[in-house]
């Protein structure tokens, strides 16, 4: 039996606290507003997101981050990628040598940068971490409905000890080295989830949004080669799989709030509208500049952001898209 602080009361967050713990691990919980962690707390389940859920015994709930992250074996981060650094920050004072850090959050930090590099940053380049990623809704994970992961690591042995923390007979999680491409697919996976979105919003068709997954899975895969990622990572369940599911299922914020858009709303009666934090608007603007960085053709990201900044409506977005040379594909 783990030990492990889950930072993080999200509905991910609590998706993957009450698996490790149902799984018999000794999860701690730490949420950053106070005054509802004291409520779960006293409740023994988060009315928020999952109200009929009770915490099995092995789940509990700390208000103090530094006594939550205090002489655990793992440390999961699920806070939101403008809390990363911040979050890291405050705990690094208290993690011991051996404690290994792992996160759920998908996207870059304020800078642009891919998460390991903020956790090598704070921690150091010796600290075992661990990205988990992949097609996974939190309400079907805590439902016990069939799901499957990807979780990359820069030590096999600590990626080994993790998938086999979270497996179970309805998740599975499979091990990858690639930190990089995991963490690209989790982020640009939101950039297109919102287009696809757009699509369903504006009620473009089945066959838009068909092309939009393909066309949208080619930008992805140049990024991949202009970063260092592996294109079978991309090609799996971090990459296409998490790609799919975000693109075609209303469970998903960016595609929820891709919707709106596209039925008219502006970006801020539509975030207003969605009520929660909603990744792909900031992690569009993230991998914008790193697709300028490296100079990669991204048409579809370009015209999202162009969407998101007000520049362009979703008519002339389409209009741009429809509009480029005829090319191999």
């Amino acid at each position: 039996m783990a030990s492990i602080a889950v930072l993080g009361a999200g509905s991910w967050g609590m998706a993957l606290a009450l698996l490790l713990a149902r799984n018999q691990q000794r999860v701690v919980l730490w949420g950053h507003d106070r005054a509802h962690m004291q409520q779960v707390a006293a409740l023994r389940c988060n009315t928020k997101y999952f109200p009929d859920v009770t915490f099995p015994s092995s789940l509990d709930v700390k208000l103090d981050l530094a006594a939550a992250v205090r002489d655990v074996d793992h440390v999961l981060l699920v806070v939101p990628s403008h809390a990363f650094s911040a979050t890291l920050e405050a705990i690094e004072p208290h993690l011991a040598a051996a404690t290994g850090v792992f996160w759920g959050t998908k996207g870059l930090d304020a800078d642009g940068h891919f998460l390991h590099e903020v956790v090598q940053r704070h921690l150091g380049i010796k600290r075992k971490i661990a990205v988990l990623s992949g097609p996974s809704f939190a309400s079907e994970v805590v439902a016990e409905k069939p799901t499957a992961v990807t979780i990359a690591a820069n030590d096999l042995g600590y990626g080994e000890n993790l998938c086999q923390l979270f497996s179970n007979a309805y998740f599975r999680a499979y091990q990858s080295s690639d930190l990089i491409g995991v963490q690209l697919g989790g982020a640009v996976k939101n950039v297109l989830a919102i287009a696809a979105g757009i699509i369903d919003g504006s009620k473009l068709g089945a066959n838009a949004r068909s092309a939009l997954i393909t066309r949208g899975l080619s930008e992805m895969m140049r990024l991949g080669d202009a970063v260092g990622a592996k294109p079978t990572t991309l090609m799996g369940l971090a990459g296409v799989g998490d790609l799919v599911l975000t693109c075609t299922d209303n469970q998903s914020r960016n595609h929820r709030f891709g919707v709106l858009l596209g039925q008219g709303l502006t970006v801020t009666k539509a975030l207003a509208q969605i009520g929660q934090v909603v990744e792909g608007v900031k992690t569009t603007e993230r991998i914008q500049c790193l697709r300028a960085q490296h100079t990669v053709d991204m048409p579809i990201t370009q015209c999202v952001h162009e969407v998101l900044q007000e520049k362009i409506t979703v008519k002339q977005a389409l209009e741009q898209l429809m509009a480029r040379p005829l090319r191999f594909e």
